[in-house]
């Protein structure tokens, strides 16, 4: 009998988010708190699982190679079920105000399942799949709010073009088989070491995996829909957007070119290099004369993911891999702290959302220290992180990243990434310059449930704490690619 322990969580979430909607079925718009709470329990539950797997510290390969659990799936599994879940907590009121929960639109509890679904290998086609499950769910999400126009023409722009980025995806993953005669990875991996590859199929076929992952995550210049969708989405679901998908996108990129592309890395690099400077240029330039927070915050994301690819790319440049596991650690290291930073801004905003009325311009937040002190304070510690200012996480993370690119000997790279950084700071400080010395001119009260005050708090001071004490989350990282690579 084969051991599916190590596929429970994967297991548990699935048969768990299909209850939850048969349950949500026979509920009443006032009872919808019960698929809130199921959601959230499910979540806990795959947490503990993935948790004592990630325990066992073993690598774990069933279904034929189709399916791989190691401590960088394990890990990441976890920080994607502490995105959804927190996403739930947030967007609670948020999405109840909007009828998201039921009400007039006739909706239920679908923003629930299809968070969790989204949720949910070693193999091209595995891989896919889950890909595809994932952005289905996202493309429903974000044309949730069915009579709002907004949401509807984003949902369609969104999915237009994530068809459109799959097909590349699909595309280049057929062109790898012509080239390799394999579907799985490791095979994939021997075929390309062993130098009796087809070289320019498989060049082709990396040109568009590379395409269809830059999509995935917001680069330049697959970035066109990112704006749009994150302003146009009901804010909860961008929330959702900017969260675990970031994470799954990372691990995509290290099974596809590292694990599996790893031998063929100067030419994906030189890919990388380019789609990081564009994202960096255009992501922070551009975001400067952005005055609705939610797009601003949308350049600001594909300024972020360029960064990232900083540290993917910088793993093994000029085919010397020495300082691989530190750089895709880093890579690692600040997708995860990234992620967790979002979380709480987009909370943020949405805390200061309400029925008829969105926070998503930046004069929104105007006298916001007037309003809340304290959670002026947590939203000015999360800006300062996200422009990589000490002693906060986001500037331990940027110096991690520029650490890996000049131990991979590009060192002009880095200057270019720090001058970047220089620039993208301006538009973080406005929105603390906002919040600090403007009048506010909506004085009314802040409303939210403990649970969103108390949460929002701790994910803000995280920013924080993570910063002073970086070393447990840092070696947790590197140690989970390190084991990847070796396993």
């Amino acid at each position: 009998m084969m051991n599916l322990t190590p596929a429970y969580p994967e297991l548990f979430l699935v048969l768990a988010a299909s209850a939850i909607l048969l349950i949500d079925m026979f509920l009443s718009d006032g009872k919808r708190a019960v698929t809130h709470t199921l959601s959230i329990l499910a979540l806990v539950v795959c947490a503990v699982l993935s948790y004592m797997q990630y325990q066992t510290g073993s690598t774990s390969y069933l279904f034929h190679n189709m399916f791989v659990s190691d401590s960088m799936s394990d890990l990441l599994k976890l920080f994607s079920y502490l995105a959804i879940g927190l996403t739930l907590i947030y967007s609670r009121r948020y999405a109840t105000d909007r009828g998201m929960l039921g009400g007039k639109s006739g909706l239920g509890g679908e923003f629930y399942v299809l968070a969790l679904f989204s949720l949910s290998g070693n193999n091209f086609l595995v891989i896919y799949l889950g890909l595809e499950l994932m952005s289905l769910s996202l493309y429903a999400l974000v044309a949730l709010r069915r009579d709002h126009a907004q949401s509807i023409e984003a949902s369609m722009k969104y999915f237009i073009l994530g068809a459109l980025a799959s097909g590349f995806l699909l595309y280049g993953m057929s062109m790898l088989y012509g080239a390799t005669g394999s579907l799985d990875i490791g095979e994939v991996l021997r075929v390309a070491q062993s130098g009796t590859v087809k070289p320019m199929l498989l060049i082709f076929g990396i040109v568009f995996v590379v395409a269809g992952l830059g999509f995935k995550l917001g680069a330049v210049p697959f970035h066109m829909w990112v704006p749009d969708v994150y302003q146009g989405a009901p804010t909860g679901v961008t929330l959702l957007l900017g969260g675990a998908p970031k994470l799954a996108t990372f691990a995509i990129c290290i099974r596809l070119l590292v694990e599996g592309l790893l031998p063929r890395a100067p030419e994906w690099q030189e890919m990388l290099i380019v789609l990081a400077v564009l994202s960096m240029t255009i992501g922070n330039l551009t975001a400067i004369a952005q005055s609705n927070l939610k797009r601003m915050l949308a350049y600001s994301t594909i300024a972020q993911m360029g960064f990232m690819l900083l540290g993917l790319l910088s793993g093994s440049v000029g085919t010397d891999s020495h300082y691989a596991v530190s750089a895709y650690g880093a890579a690692m290291f600040y997708t995860i702290t990234y992620v967790m930073t979002t979380l709480a801004t987009f909370g943020l905003v949405m805390l200061l959302s309400r029925a008829g009325f969105e926070a998503e311009n930046i004069d929104d937040l105007k006298g916001l220290n007037q309003r809340s002190p304290w959670f002026a304070f947590v939203m000015a510690l999360l800006m300062f992180s996200l422009a990589g200012i000490p002693p906060l996480i986001g500037f331990y993370a940027k110096l991690t990243v520029l650490g890996a690119v000049i131990s991979a000997h590009q060192t002009g790279l880095a200057v270019y990434a720090v001058i970047m950084s220089l620039i993208g700071a301006y538009y973080y400080l406005r929105v603390v310059k906002v919040m600090y010395f403007d009048d506010a001119t909506d004085k009314s009260p802040i409303e939210a449930g403990i649970d969103t005050r108390v949460l929002l708090s701790v994910n803000g001071l995280g920013a924080l704490v993570l910063g002073i004490l970086p070393g447990p989350l840092m070696t947790a990282c590197v140690n989970a690619i390190r084991q990847a690579l070796t396993t």
